[in-house]
This record gives C-alpha cells, structure tokens and sequence, in this order.
C-alpha cells in the first residue's frame, strides 16, 4: 500500500465510459454488500456492473460504498462514516483524464516515505483544499482511487495533500 503510486490494472472487458482500472476495481471491490453509485454520464455501465459484480446500484451517493464518477462530484456529497464506525465511508473511483502529468500534488502521511509527488490531469483547480478539509475528518472521511485508462493510483482518507 503506497498512496499515490501509479500502478497499472487490466480488465477483459470494461464497458464505455469505464476505463479500465475503474472497471477492474468494481470487478475485485464490489459485490452483493457493497452498493454502487454511478454518474449519470456511466448509466450505459449500470447493467454490466450490477451483472458483473452482483453490486446494487442505487440512485442516491449518500446510500453508496462506492461511487463512480466521471468528473468531481465534491467529496461532501458521499458518506464520510462516523466516529464510531468510519469504514461505513464511501470510496470514489474517479476518472481522471491522466496519471503522470499534470497538476502536481505532494502527498505525506502513513504509508509515505518522507513525500511523494503525484501530477494528475483532470482534477479541478481546487482539489487540494476538498481534500485538506476531508483530511481534517479523518479516521472519518471518503478515501479516493483515481483512475486514467488501465492506471490508478490511491488517495487514502489519512494522507496528507497539498499542491507541489
């Protein structure tokens, strides 16, 4: 587990729009107990992941494990969990149009060595202040897999991020 290393993922067949690090995510993370919001520019997805993954797919973020987006819905609107049971927190796979440039982020924290930088294209402007206050939440707050084609790479709730 290192936040913000690329790592690259494949998937036999992951269906428009999903790339395929966020479908090979949904094949191995989500299944009958772990409910699926989708954003509504993924709809053409729902069938594939309710057959695929046997995950419900439900209407509304907030009732979510996990949350497909394909463009940043802001972190307030998914589950953060509570004191007394943080895992109950949502984790959004979002797509990002690249891993490796872009807008540079320095990452530190648990599982970081020092700091890592991690340059990602996609993400708005304001990232880096979404994530301080959703750092500040922690041991609640969402955790967050960024995904551009076959890469991803993790945000966990407990790391640290600031522009680079």
């Amino acid at each position: 587990a290192r936040p913000g290393k690329i790592v690259t993922l494949q998937c036999p067949s992951a269906p428009p729009p999903l790339a395929t690090a966020t479908a090979a995510l949904l094949l191995t993370l989500a299944d009958h107990d772990t409910p699926v919001w989708l954003d509504p520019g993924a709809a053409a997805a729902c069938d594939w992941v309710a057959f695929h993954c046997g995950a419900a797919i439900v209407a509304n973020p907030m009732r979510c494990a996990f949350a497909v987006a394909l463009s940043f819905p802001g972190l307030v609107s998914l589950p953060a969990g509570t004191h007394e049971a943080p895992e109950t927190a949502a984790t959004l796979i979002l797509q990002v149009k690249a891993l490796g440039s872009g807008t540079r982020f320095r990452l530190s924290g648990p599982g970081v060595r020092n700091s890592v930088l991690l340059a990602v294209n996609g993400l708005p402007t304001d990232f880096a202040g979404h994530w301080q206050h959703n750092h500040a939440l922690f041991p609640r707050g969402v955790d967050v897999l960024l995904c551009a084609g076959e890469r991803l790479a993790a945000l966990p709730r407990s790391v640290a991020l600031e522009d680079a």
